[in-house]
This record gives structure tokens, C-alpha cells and sequence, in this order.
């Protein structure tokens, strides 16, 4: 069953993965066209939400980033929780490498960029946004050039990306959260402590599932903190059990039900509104500009380093292992893919950065973004193509992985 849901995840995500670069072109194109001014002014302009004494007023650029988003962040909680009770996290083992492994895809990309910080000038505050994975992406990459390649190895991808995506999720709270109001955080915690509760003695029906969620996102938008938190939150008392008399786990079924909006309207919707640039008056010094390039190279350079290093590490330390049947340059390939942070780098600059989004900081940051990942997924392309090619050319790689006959080591025969 878990090998079913991670296979189901694998193949939702990697075809959002094309409405994901369809999304992004557009955004481009309508950007440089006769409807740029409006592209821009659409996403800069007021709507509101009022729904009786409740009222909310946000530009369509905040309407993505603190409302869509929080189902996007929603998903990947409720992935998280499965994973770590059912799934490859759940087995200490398979976890050590991986979780290793996004640790240093997060220093590495933070320590280029401080660096080039350092030497060129970029601005401080943009360190974090190449240390994040784009899920969807990199496994549609994968799922392009994979073939031939170990499972093991998406597994492994889609490990280190949740856990790279989760210490994403902690700075973006840590980072971008300040001058929180507190009374509305508290009530938001108290409905989280309410529905938990309640979540372990009685069957709650999936329309107050949503309308807790809706209460929590709201008293989050109120108190003034980034919704990204606490929607991962609300996904940790989702249940992963179902009652007796149904056996349906209120987790899978929201699973199923989300993947599909997340990730052919919520993340495309992003892709859309944050990937716009427009070239008009671009100069070489701003396409080049300190900002551009160290994003670009966190991406490219720190995530190889970084995510390559502490695998490599891991395994010479024998702290964990490497992926089973996979070589080191198929891991290698995958440390690349790591580089391609498309969404998640994109709304942390949004974060990092605030302001309009054709702001000159905003360009830069999407310039980098967009440089460093198209470099790390036709290396990574290239890489792993090769990789496959090489395994299924191996006659001892095409032979079938078994488990040895007899007594594993340090087990007695009886």
C-alpha cells in the first residue's frame, strides 16, 4: 500500500510537472507581449473575501501566495505525516541518508551564496532562496530521462525533497514571520489542539475538515504569520486511520482529493503569476547583476556539493546507505535535479524581497531562479540519461536484485 501511494504520488507530480513549464512559458510570453501592463496590473490589483462579519482584502499576487499556497503547503504536510509513519521515513535507515542529504542541499547552496555575497555584493537577505527543491519539477524531470534507473532512486528524490521542503517550511516561519499578532495565533493553536483532540475520539465528515482548515488559515492571515506553517500543521492531525466501522483514512482520501488541484491549478497558478519577467529594458548589468548570479550558482553548485557531499558522507561514515542498485553518478544525477528550486525559491523571494512583483529585486530573483534551474536540469537531464543508458547497456545491473540465501549477518541459524 505504501509502495502504491508513493508510486501515485510519483505520477501526479511529474505530470504536473509539464502544466508547471507550460505555466511558466505563458508567464514569460505575456509578460513581453502587448498585455504585459495588463499582466501586471492584473496581479498587483484588490480583491475581496467577505463572507458576513469576515473580510479579507488582498492583491491577486497575495491572494496566491497566502491562499493557494497554503494548499500546496497542505499536501506536502499530509505527504510528510504519511511518509514518517508508513513510508521510507518511517524506517530509520532508509531515512538517514536522504535527510542527510537535504541538509546539505541547504548549507551548500546558503554557503555559495554568502560567499558571492561577500566577493560581489549580493544582497544578504537573499540566502535562502536557492536552499528549496521544486517536487514537482524534479520528478517530472526524472520521469523524462528515468528510465532504466533504480526505483530506489525516486524514492530517494522524493524523500530528500520532503525533508529539503520541510526545512524550508521552518526558515519560512523562522525568517518571514515577524511582527506576528498574537491573539489570533493563539486562537489558530487552540483549533489546532481542539481538532487533534477531537480527530482521536470521533469521525469527523470531510466538510468540517475543510472549514477547520479555513478557520486555522484565517486566524493565521490575521495574525500576521505565513500560512505555510501552520497548514503543515493542520496536516499532522489529520488522521491516518480510519474508524472501525469505514476503514477510510480522512489522510489518503485528502490526498487524493488535493493532488490533483495542487498540481494542475495551485502550483501552475503560482508558476503563472511569480514566473513574469519582463525584458523590456533589460540590461546585461541587471541580466548579470550580484543578485542573479549567486542565486543562479547556489542552485547549480551548492545543491550538487551540498546534497552530493553529505551522501557520499553518510555512507562512508555508515550512517545509511546508498540507494539500492544505484550507482554513484546516478546519485550524482539526482544532486543535480536537487538544483532545480523552482516554486519553492520563487515564493521564498517573495517572502525575502517584498514588494511589487515587476520590482527590480523581484526581476533579479526570477532571473536567477529561472538560470539556475534550467542549468540544473539539463545537467541533470544529461546525467541521468547517460546513467540509464550506461545501467541498461550493464549485464550486472539488469540482473534482478534478491535477498541472499541464508542467515543474514549476525542472525543464528535454527
Amino acid at each position: 500500500m505504501a509502495r502504491k501511494l508513493t508510486l501515485d504520488f510519483l505520477k501526479t507530480e511529474a505530470a504536473s510537472g509539464s502544466a508547471l513549464a507550460l505555466a511558466a512559458i505563458a508567464a514569460v510570453l505575456v509578460a513581453n507581449s502587448p498585455w504585459s501592463a495588463d499582466y501586471f496590473t492584473w496581479l498587483k490589483s484588490y480583491h475581496v473575501l467577505q463572507i458576513g462579519p469576515i473580510r479579507l482584502e488582498e492583491t491577486i499576487s497575495d491572494w496566491i501566495k497566502e491562499g493557494l499556497m497554503a494548499i500546496f503547503f497542505l499536501v506536502v504536510g499530509l505527504e510528510i505525516k504519511y511518509e514518517i509513519v508508513r513510508g521510507e521515513l518511517s524506517d530509520p535507515r532508509k531515512l538517514a541518508t536522504p535527510v542527510l542529504a537535504a541538509l546539505g542541499g541547504m548549507a551548500g547552496p546558503a554557503a555559495v551564496y554568502l560567499l558571492l555575497s561577500a566577493t560581489m555584493g549580493a544582497p544578504h537577505a537573499g540566502w535562502p532562496i536557492p536552499l528549496a527543491t521544486d517536487i514537482a519539477f524534479a520528478l517530472a524531470i526524472f520521469g523524462f530521462v528515468g528510465k532504466g534507473l533504480p526505483s530506489s532512486l525516486r524514492v530517494f528524490l522524493l524523500t530528500l525533497a520532503i525533508v529539503d521542503d520541510l526545512g524550508a517550511i521552518a526558515l519560512i516561519a523562522v525568517l518571514f514571520s515577524e511582527g506576528a499578532n498574537w491573539t489570533p495565533l493563539f486562537w489558530a493553536l487552540g483549533a489546532l489542539a481542539v481538532g487533534a483532540v477531537a480527530a482521536h475520539r470521533i469521525r469527523i465528515p470531510a466538510p468540517f475538515w475543510v472549514l477547520g482548515f479555513a478557520l486555522v488559515w484565517y486566524l493565521t492571515v490575521l495574525s500576521g504569520l505565513s500560512t505555510s506553517l501552520t497548514a503543515v500543521a493542520f496536516a499532522m492531525i489529520v488522521p491516518i486511520k480510519g474508524r472501525a466501522e469505514d476503514r477510510q483514512s480522512p489522510l489518503k482520501e485528502a490526498m487524493h482529493d488535493l493532488h490533483p488541484w495542487n498540481a494542475f491549478l495551485v502550483l501552475p497558478l503560482f508558476a503563472f503569476a511569480k514566473a513574469g519577467v519582463s525584458f523590456a529594458g533589460l540590461s546585461m548589468d541587471q541580466a548579470f547583476a550580484p543578485l542573479v548570479i549567486a542565486i543562479a550558482l547556489g542552485l547549480f553548485f551548492g545543491k550538487q556539493i551540498g546534497v552530493m557531499g553529505a551522501a557520499w558522507l553518510a555512507s562512508a561514515l555508515k550512517i545509511g546507505a546508498r540507494p539500492t542498485g544505484a550507482s554513484w553518478l546516478q546519485v550524482y544525477g539526482v544532486s543535480l535535479l536537487c538544483g532545480v528550486g523552482f516554486t519553492m525559491s520563487l515564493f521564498i523571494g517573495v517572502l525575502a524581497f517584498p514588494g511589487a512583483v515587476d520590482s527590480p529585486e523581484q526581476v533579479e530573483v526570477k532571473l536567477g531562479v529561472i538560470g539556475g534551474s534550467i542549468l540544473s536540469a539539463i545537467a541533470a537531464a544529461l546525467v541521468l540519461g547517460f546513467a540509464g543508458r550506461r545501467r541498461q547497456t550493464d549485464p550486472v545491473a539488469l540482473q534482478p536484485e534478491v535477498e541472499p540465501l541464508g542467515p543474514k549477518s549476525g542472525q543464528k541459524l535454527t
